[in-house]
């Protein structure tokens, strides 16, 4: 009886604590872990994942399911789940964050719809640029690859109260910085260019003083706000590979993981 109960444990322990691992990955990251995803599925999915993948994970045998060391290893097991599906959501704030920078430029950002991701009030345009990348996430099997770096980070950082290293942390934190400036990099050519227009209504406003600069500048404004955000589409993938490739240099250091240059492991 006693054999049994450790094989119980054992048992238990080697899908339980991956559960943990990736229900909290799909609970943060990208798409999934969005507020239109019912909680139902995400379980599910989570439960699939952990199945397929327990057989061929180490197994921690040196922690009592039960106990209150049990309790630590959990703790570290959600903290890498959600720092590596965290990564994907910053991905995706940084396109956020350049449609909203476009949209109040261009006089585009009084319209604002809820945001599907987190249930917030949220610019049109930076909306749309939330749901271009993404359906290119998807396309570019993004949520794949997190998957498979998931797996791989149970032989680099194995299943114990060793988790993520302090220097994950920081960077980590310093990607936001990186966030922002691929979201001014992106935006930078649409400001420019309404710099320009708002400077041509100053001279047009000293050169004829009785025109009224709000009723003509308000929508050439617009239009040419419209403009300028079609023009700003067309390299958006070539943006989102550069981000993409550093999103995933930042999961390889999360995760321990020996990756080239390109992201790829």
């Amino acid at each position: 009886m006693e054999i049994l109960m450790s094989t119980l444990m054992q048992t238990l322990s080697a899908y339980l604590w991956p559960l943990f691992r990736v229900s909290s990955m799909l609970m943060v990251m990208a798409v999934f872990g969005a507020t239109t995803t019912p909680t139902r599925v995400r379980l599910l999915l989570s439960v699939a994942i952990t199945v397929a993948i327990a057989p061929v994970l180490p197994v921690n045998t040196d922690t009592e399911l039960f106990s209150f060391a049990a309790v630590f290893v959990t703790a570290q097991q959600v903290v890498i789940g959600a720092a590596m599906g965290f990564v994907t959501l910053l991905v995706m704030q940084t396109f956020v964050l350049t449609g909203q920078i476009i949209g109040m430029q261009t006089s585009l950002g009084f319209a604002s719809m809820v945001d599907p991701a987190s249930g917030q009030q949220t610019p049109v345009v930076g909306n749309f640029f939330l749901l271009l990348t993404t359906m290119i996430f998807l396309a570019v099997d993004g949520h794949l690859v997190l998957i498979r770096m998931l797996v791989a980070s149970f032989e680099t950082i194995p299943v114990s109260s060793q988790g993520l290293a302090i220097a994950s942390y920081r960077t980590l934190a310093e990607w936001g910085a990186y966030m922002f400036g691929a979201a001014l990099t992106m935006s930078i050519s649409a400001i420019v260019a309404l710099l320009l227009i708002n400077l041509s209504f100053g001279v047009m406003t000293r050169a004829a003083p009785q025109l009224n600069i709000f009723a003509i500048g308000f929508p050439v404004t617009m239009v040419s706000g419209l403009i300028i955000l079609w023009l700003t589409l067309t390299p958006i993938m070539a943006h989102f590979d550069e981000v993409w490739r550093s999103a995933q240099l930042l999961l390889c250091d999360i995760a321990q993981l020996q990756c080239r240059a390109d992201g790829s492991f």
